[in-house]
């Protein structure tokens, strides 16, 4: 089997968050600076080595103020962990309509966790221009706690400003190389 090389197509690509804020809404969020490379055996994305690189100092969330603040030592600490990162370990097989769950490694601060993400995968396709591209859908929720952003404030209700839980969402297009 021929192994095959895919890179993001960051033009057709988008990586965002939501986490709630003061625990009555959430607040969006999105990484404008992402890498995804794999491999595969053919075009057999079960088979995928993944590898992506995120530059937390690409974050934006619509606010100049907030988005200095998550790059602060109190958040990201982007002059000491300029980078977030992903490594697939597992895929899982959920059904026949294109889900998966993906298992992987995300370090965030220097701190490494196995996460599970759910990928539904569009499938591929050659453009008009006859590149060939996948497409997926990624899914899935971490705990910021886990990763050291544990930076708070409480409200005068006895809440807190910043939630735990972290979703994230994303559209990821390859091309094949």
């Amino acid at each position: 089997m021929a192994k095959q090389q895919w890179v993001l197509d960051p033009s057709h690509s988008e990586l965002g968050f939501k986490i709630r804020h003061l625990m009555i809404t959430n607040v969006s969020g999105k990484f404008n600076d992402f890498t995804v490379e794999a491999e595969t055996e053919e075009e057999d994305f079960m088979t995928a080595k993944v590898k992506a690189s995120i530059d937390v100092d690409s974050i934006s969330t619509g606010s100049a103020d907030r988005d200095k603040h998550l790059r602060s030592p109190d958040f990201f600490d982007v002059n000491a962990h300029r980078n977030i990162t992903f490594v697939a370990t597992k895929y899982e097989n959920i059904d026949n309509d294109g889900s998966y769950e993906l298992y992987g490694d995300l370090t965030i601060r220097g701190i490494t966790k196995n996460i599970k993400l759910h990928i539904e995968f569009g499938g591929v396709v050659k453009d008009p221009w006859g590149n060939t591209k996948a497409g997926f859908t990624v899914n899935g929720k971490i705990s910021r706690k886990e990763f050291g952003l544990t930076w708070n404030a409480a409200t005068e209700s006895g809440g807190v400003m910043v939630g735990d839980d972290v979703k994230i969402n994303g559209e990821v297009q390859l091309i094949k190389k």
